[in-house]
C-alpha cells in the first residue's frame, strides 16, 4: 500500500462526512483513503466483508483513527439495505456531505448470448443501485441540509460498449440521471457530477478481464499506458469538494484520450452480401 499523496490542501474536507460505495478496493478505496487524508470521516460499504476489513486496515495504516471510519456490508441493489446503511452513517456521524457512487460490476458477454438474468443483474447494480443510494442520501441528509456533493463513477460509454451492452446501457442511464438530478437539485445546494474512467484503468475490477484485454486497452490509448485508481480519485475528490461549486451535471472522462482514437471492437466482414449496386458490392455478372 503506497502512502497517500494528494494535490489538495490538508483539511479540505475537515468536519465533513463522505460515503463511498464499493469502497473496499480499487477506485473506491483510493477515494476513501484520499478523502480521509484530507480530513473527512468516511463510511464505506460493499458486499464482501473481507474487502471492507482490508479497507479498514488500509485506513489504519494511513493513520486514520477508527472513530473516523465506518465500514458495513450493503448490497446497493436492495433499497432496504441502503436505508439501514445510511441510517448507520447518520447515527454515527450525524450528517452526509459527500456521496461517491462507485459500486458496480459487469461481465463480458456478446449481447446475443446475454440472459435476462445477467442483464437485470448488471442494470440493477449499476443503474438502480446508484439511484436508490442517491435518493436515500439526498432525502435523509443533503436535501434537509440544503447542500451536498454527489459523484457518480460510470464508464467510458460515449462510443457504446460492445461486448458489455448491459453495463453500457446502465452507465449511460447514470450519466442521464446525473444531468437530471443536477438540474432538479441545483437550488438545494446539491451538485451532481460523474466521472467516466476508461477500461484502461488498472484496478482489481479490470484485472478480472485478464492482462490480454488490458494490453489491448493500453494499445488503443493515445497516451500508451494504463491509468491508476489514484488518477481517477483525484478528479472525484475535486468534484466532491466545495471548490467545484460552479460545476454540476458534468461527465468527465479519465481515459488517456481513449475515446478519441482506435478501434474498440473488432467488426467482422458482413455475412449477408451487400445489395446489388451498393458501394463495395460484387459486380453483376455479364449476360
Amino acid at each position: 500500500m503506497t502512502q497517500v499523496r494528494s494535490i489538495f490542501a490538508r483539511g479540505l474536507f475537515a468536519d465533513q462526512v463522505a460515503i463511498i460505495t464499493g469502497g473496499g478496493s480499487g477506485i473506491g478505496l483510493a477515494c476513501a483513503r484520499e478523502l480521509a487524508h484530507l480530513g473527512a470521516k468516511v463510511a464505506v460499504c460493499g458486499r464482501k466483508p473481507d474487502k471492507l476489513d482490508a479497507a479498514v486496515k488500509a485506513l489504519e495504516t494511513d493513520g486514520i483513527a477508527g472513530d473516523k471510519v465506518l465500514a458495513a456490508p450493503c448490497d446497493i441493489r436492495e433499497p432496504e439495505q441502503i436505508a439501514a446503511f445510511v441510517g448507520q452513517v447518520l447515527d454515527r456521524f450525524g450528517r452526509v456531505d459527500v456521496l461517491v457512487n462507485n459500486a458496480g460490476g459487469q461481465f463480458p458477454s456478446p449481447a446475443a448470448d446475454m440472459t435476462p438474468k445477467g442483464w437485470e443483474a448488471v442494470v440493477r447494480n449499476n443503474l438502480n443501485g446508484t439511484f436508490f443510494m442517491t435518493r436515500e442520501v439526498a432525502r435523509r441528509a443533503m436535501i434537509p441540509a440544503r447542500r451536498g456533493r454527489v459523484v457518480n463513477v460510470t464508464a467510458s460509454v460515449a462510443r457504446g460498449f460492445p461486448g458489455m451492452a448491459h453495463t453500457g446501457a446502465a452507465r449511460a442511464g447514470v450519466e442521464n440521471l446525473t444531468r437530471s438530478l443536477a438540474v432538479e437539485w441545483a437550488a438545494l445546494g446539491i451538485r451532481v457530477n460523474a466521472v467516466a474512467p476508461g477500461n484502461n484503468i488498472r484496478t482489481s475490477g479490470t484485472a478480472q478481464y485478464g492482462d490480454e484485454l488490458l494490453e489491448l486497452a493500453r494499445r488503443a490509448t493515445p497516451l500508451k499506458r494504463t491509468g491508476t485508481p489514484e488518477e481517477v480519485s483525484r478528479l472525484i475528490v475535486f468534484l466532491a469538494s466545495d471548490q467545484n461549486d460552479f460545476i454540476t451535471g458534468a461527465v468527465v472522462g479519465v481515459d488517456g484520450g481513449q475515446p478519441l482514437w482506435g478501434d474498440i471492437w473488432a467488426i467482422p466482414e458482413p455475412e449477408v452480401p451487400a445489395p446489388e449496386g451498393a458501394p463495395g458490392a460484387a459486380p453483376e455478372s455479364a449476360s
